[in-house]
């Protein structure tokens, strides 16, 4: 019986990661034409660990990166999501282990200033967090967002 992979093994395996491809024809409905960079899950973990206190990101910005990065027209949208994940799950998993300095998560927002449910303790406790760093959220729906979010936005 194989034994499941912690996230900060998950967040190791580059899995031939990075790599740019040619956007194909399927692809180039919803992403135009020309080069998509697929990052390494280390790639966006590297990102987001350098976002300060008060600073944010959305996952679209990460994604700019990635593109400027690996010289390709866009970032993948699919996995730099999955990897902002597995990093905020890995990053969980350090502070439950007593790790102090781990990924500050909570500090990438999806598009528009969307707090992610996704990220461990979801909406809630990344609610928490961005508030105990002085943000303020409102709530339209039933998604949440950060108050002026774009003038906290990092600046490459």
């Amino acid at each position: 019986m194989n034994k499941r992979k912690t996230w900060q093994e998950k967040l190791a395996d580059s899995k031939d990661l990075p790599k740019v491809i040619e956007i194909n024809e399927n692809q180039s409905k919803r992403w135009g034409t020309g080069t998509c960079a697929i990052p390494s899950p280390k790639d966006v973990n590297e990102i987001m660990k350098h976002v300060p206190k008060g600073k944010l990101l959305t996952i679209n910005n990460i994604r700019e990166m990635i593109a400027q990065k690996y010289n390709a027209t866009i970032g993948c949208p699919i996995t730099t999501g999955i990897f902002a994940w597995i990093s905020a799950n890995a990053a969980e998993e350090m502070s439950a282990q007593g790790k102090k300095k781990i990924t500050p998560y909570w500090r990438i927002l999806k598009a528009k200033g969307e707090l992610n449910s996704k990220y461990p303790g979801g909406v809630e406790h990344q609610m928490e967090l961005l508030e105990s760093e002085g943000h303020k959220i409102y709530q339209k729906g039933r998604r949440f967002f950060v108050m002026d979010f774009e003038k906290h936005v990092l600046k490459a």
